[in-house]
């Protein structure tokens, strides 16, 4: 438990970080799933844009800390290589 105002401080400023990155987290897995699931279901129209979708959404996690750049740049890349060999 914090003793110091300034500790204080840092909890509830930590409790409010951690509720915003919990919500881009949940945000960018989300959007990869639909990614996901458009490419088991064999629908490349749909998977073409719900990568379209989803890579600003992985960038923007990266600039805002919840990926880390390379990850980021990972992920999308492995989407966009599994949507481009579908049928």
């Amino acid at each position: 438990m914090a003793n110091h105002v300034s500790a204080e401080k840092r909890a509830r400023r930590t409790t409010r970080r951690t509720a915003v990155n919990r919500t881009r987290t949940t945000r960018v897995r989300s959007f990869v799933k639909k990614v996901e699931s458009a490419i088991e279901s064999g629908d490349k129209a749909a998977a073409k844009a719900a990568l379209l979708a989803a890579e600003p959404e992985l960038m923007r996690g990266a600039q805002k800390g919840v990926l880390k750049k390379n990850t980021a740049s990972r992920q999308v890349s492995r989407l966009a290589k599994r949507v481009k060999t579908m049928g």
